[in-house]
């Protein structure tokens, strides 16, 4: 479990403050998106359990662990918004062994092998780097995070920069990778990025101000509204079909179910 308590933070040569007394728990095996609007901390949060960024007021423990402790840093992975600016090696076996350096050949093979697996990325092993799309960049940066063994992983606005198509595989890899038993921090505010998650905080002048569970999504959409923040479309349309009294369910929605409670309503419809 990740702990944030009372943390606060100011960059240096700076009068404003970031995060003000923040509290917030992260539970293991669940992903958890921390939403808000730009410049409101997020990624701030993101380099402050990382170990990215020296904690000064508050306390972070990661498994009963103060994030000071050097055996946290082994727990933790970051993948950020850009895979360009994270590329240190052209070839993507050079990429990832790097990280790796101190672990016997055979462990090296293994933990590349299993990681690009996990990202659908194995065939491209001993490719280049540069001359993958954006999109498969991202899947090998989340690879690297995944070679080193984490328990726990933070995103970083993971699919801003990609298409469409790259995003979904991504939202596919961070599904899988929860039902394996990774936890997942992911700051965005992408809609569809907040349907995947368990829970979604909203950050507001450096605090929590909002905490929604994902079944509680359609009846508290409006917070994130309030808060600036897109509404996913799924939740506008499921929205309106709970006005026509057509209920689904968001955790297990189908294109199927969908259709079939339509037809009920039509045929409900003419038989009055």
């Amino acid at each position: 479990m990740i702990k944030v308590e009372n943390v606060s933070f100011k960059y240096k040569n700076s009068n404003k403050t970031i995060l003000d007394n923040l509290n917030f728990e992260v539970k293991d095996g669940e992903i958890i998106a921390i939403v808000g609007q730009n410049g409101s901390g997020k990624s701030t949060i993101g380099k402050l359990i990382s170990g990215i960024i020296k904690l000064k007021h508050g306390n972070i423990t990661i498994d009963g662990l103060k994030i000071k402790d050097k055996k946290v840093q082994d727990k933790i992975g970051i993948v950020f918004q850009n895979p360009e600016n994270q590329i240190i090696f052209n070839n993507i076996y050079d990429e990832l062994s790097f990280s790796l350096k101190g672990l016997e050949k055979a462990e090296i093979e293994s933990r590349i092998e299993n990681s690009l697996k996990q990202v659908g990325m194995l065939e491209y092993k001993n490719n280049d780097l540069y001359s993958l799309s954006l999109g498969q960049k991202q899947r090998i940066m989340i690879a690297e995070v995944l070679a080193k063994k984490p328990k726990y992983i933070i995103l970083d606005e993971p699919t801003t920069m990609i298409d469409s198509q790259g995003k979904e595989i991504i939202y596919k890899i961070i599904e899988n990778l929860k039902n394996e038993g990774y936890t997942i921090i992911c700051i965005t505010n992408l809609a569809d990025e907040i349907l995947i998650a368990d829970r979604t905080l909203i950050l507001k002048n450096g605090k929590i101000a909002h905490e929604i569970e994902n079944e509680d999504l359609i009846n508290k959409s409006y917070l994130l509204k309030e808060s600036g923040i897109k509404e996913p479309i799924l939740l506008e349309i499921l929205d309106k079909l709970k006005e026509n009294e057509i209920i689904l369910d968001i955790k297990n929605f189908t294109v199927d179910e969908l259709i079939y409670k339509l037809k009920g309503k039509l045929k409900d419809e003419k038989c009055n």
